[in-house]
């Protein structure tokens, strides 16, 4: 994985702008701490920071062939199949790495290249001749892509923040940016990037730029289509395409590892390296995230019914791993709030960010590739949301289900129309997804279901995936991401996929002669959050800190007496801020990372 970076313009001599084209790199360093490089001439700049994982001698950026430049970020895992037919056009390769097959499949076909492709990638290829620019991100979205256009510069970056420094782009919010942070937050919707000034390239998308004129096409979208196979062979295919996505992603040339919680899906996941592993004479290391005095805190709720630790060391145990429990101290993981939200240049997901910080940051400290478990519940139906009659088929996103509660912290009238706004974005993803005539209500709906979370809740897990564990300088490869288990779960009967009337009944008949019954059928619980009273406790300390700056514009939006009602009583809120996580203190930490989001940037609100 690594960083990329570019800027276009007619107007503006780039070479004379070497100083910003450093600090842009330097910005995207922890993405790419293993190298760097740069095509710089007066029109154009591409820059690139590499995290080595396959042929680290020879996948130097950016490549050059021809008249075309390439950056790019990720892991492609077909690379080989791709490498082959091209070879049967007269192409020759002189690295093994998949910079150089992306770059020549863009030589023979175009914009069409990318629809060969499977894997996680961001890039950008510069035609030097037609001054043209390609830029494209894969069709799930798991790679990040921005880019911004204004006062004849045009430029893109995987990150925010590295946009942030061109004078030319500003830090100003305007009132969709306050109803992303407020309505909608942690989550985003797609193609914004909360500033007025930039913009998210979207998933399964191209850009053409040239002459200042800027296309965006769709290259893959979800679509409809008959399910033709009966329940036994839904479960083999589902078995098939989950174990090669697995085994297609074990290929690195540097230490690789898995994140194992003891649920289903870390569990699939560790069960089929861990055979791989051995099958080579290795033994695979595994790592969980736990927190400081957990277990004595730790209370049982409908969300999270039962302990990982109760589970971690029967699956390691049965798939003989090498297991790693990382324990995170709760002040360290309020602390991470602050450099959580730098890295995304945004409010995020408070402490689900800050203690994947953590937790990357020692995981990077033996390995440099590690697999995981995220979205199999988004792409299986494994959330509660999902089987829940009552809300089900409600005209509102379902992780987030009333407005109130968010604007309960918000000053009266801050935001006159964040309900509409919000229910805007819904009608919006609901009115694009693709059914059959013949879909019953109840599937028409798990389409719909599944478009939402997709778009929604998936794409706030990626984008939290990718920054904190590239903010670490880890890659981190996702599974179930893989754009082939996507089209096949999105066109599953729901009869089939809640197999036995279970969240991801299909994907544990799949494997439940492979694991324990134990990790087979155990009941959904999310991600380990902290039950610690330290972490409260130094949230509140922080959240004093905020609404004792006066100066800062926030102060000006908050309820302060609720904000404070939260902070004698974090149980005060009728529902959850989002999804099953954030609630109270979560709610608190929201507002630091906000604070601190916004004097980072210097932000404008406008």
């Amino acid at each position: 994985m690594c960083g990329i970076a570019g800027m276009l313009s007619k107007d503006i001599d780039l070479t004379k702008r070497r100083p910003l084209i450093e600090d842009i790199s330097e910005s995207l360093k922890m993405r790419g701490p293993d190298g760097s490089g740069e095509f710089l001439k007066p029109y154009a700049a591409l820059i690139h920071r590499r995290l080595s994982v396959i042929d680290p001698e020879k996948g130097t950026q950016p490549m050059h062939f021809g008249k075309y430049t390439i950056v790019y970020n990720g892991e492609i895992y077909n690379t080989d199949k791709i490498r082959n037919e091209l070879k049967s056009f007269g192409y020759e390769f002189e690295t093994h790495c998949d910079t150089e097959v992306i770059l020549k499949a863009y030589h023979k076909w175009k914009e069409k290249s990318c629809e060969k492709l499977n894997g996680i990638f961001a890039y950008a290829v510069w035609d030097d001749e037609e001054k043209e620019l390609f830029i494209c991100r894969d069709r799930i979205g798991v790679k990040p892509l921005y880019y911004a256009e204004k006062d004849g510069v045009f430029a893109f970056a995987s990150r925010i923040k590295s946009l942030l420094l061109i004078p030319e782009i500003t830090s100003e919010v305007d009132s969709d940016g306050l109803n992303e942070i407020f309505m909608l937050g942690p989550a985003s919707t797609i193609g914004k990037a909360i500033f007025r000034d930039i913009k998210e390239l979207p998933p399964a998308a191209y850009m053409i730029h040239k002459d200042s004129k800027t296309e965006i096409k769709e290259y893959w979208h979800l679509e409809a289509k008959e399910h033709t196979e009966n329940e036994a062979q839904t479960i083999e295919h589902t078995h098939f395409l989950v174990k090669d996505a697995i085994e297609r992603q074990l290929v690195s040339d540097v230490p690789l590892c898995t994140f194992l919680s003891g649920g289903l899906d870390s569990s699939i996941i560790s069960m089929i390296a861990g055979e791989n592993y051995k099958d080579n004479g290795r033994v695979l290391d595994t790592y969980s995230v736990d927190y400081v005095d957990n277990d004595k805190y730790f209370k049982s709720s409908l969300f999270q019914p039962n302990k990982d630790s109760d589970y971690i060391d029967m699956i390691s145990n049965y798939i003989g791993s090498r297991h790693h429990n990382i324990v995170l101290d709760n002040a360290d993981v309020a602390k991470a709030l602050i450099e959580s939200a730098y890295a995304r240049t945004m409010p995020g997901f408070t402490d689900v960010d800050s203690s994947l910080l953590l937790f990357c940051k020692a995981v990077k400290e033996k390995h440099t590739v590690a697999l995981s478990g995220e979205c199999a519940d988004e792409i299986f139906g494994g959330y509660p949301w999902y089987h829940n009659k009552d809300i089900l088929f409600e005209e509102t996103f379902p992780w987030s289900r009333s407005t109130d509660v968010r604007k309960s912290v918000l000053k009266d009238g801050l935001l006159p129309n964040g309900e509409e706004y919000a229910h805007q974005r819904y009608l919006e993803t609901v009115n694009k997804t693709s059914v059959l005539d013949t879909d019953s209500k109840t599937e028409r709906r798990m389409r719909e279901m599944f478009r939402l979370n997709l778009d929604w809740f998936m794409q706030t897990l990626l984008v939290r995936k990718d920054v904190m564990s590239m903010e670490s300088s880890l890659e981190v490869r996702v599974p179930f991401c893989d754009y082939r288990i996507v089209e096949y779960a999105y066109n599953m009967p729901w009869s089939i996929k809640a197999l036995d009337g279970r969240e991801k009944g299909v994907l544990r008949k799949a494997f439940e002669n492979e694991l324990p019954y134990e990790i087979t059928w155990r009941k959904k619980s999310p991600y380990p959050k902290t039950h610690n009273p330290v972490y409260f406790a130094e949230v509140c300390k922080m959240t004093e800190e905020v609404l004792a700056d006066k100066s800062s514009p926030l102060n000006e939006m908050l309820n302060v007496a609720k904000v404070r009602e939260l902070m004698q009583n974090p149980d005060a809120l009728d529902a959850p801020w989002y999804g099953q996580l954030m609630r109270g203190p979560q709610v608190l930490a929201y507002i630091v990372q906000t604070y601190w989001w916004i004097k980072d940037n210097d932000v404008k609100f406008v």
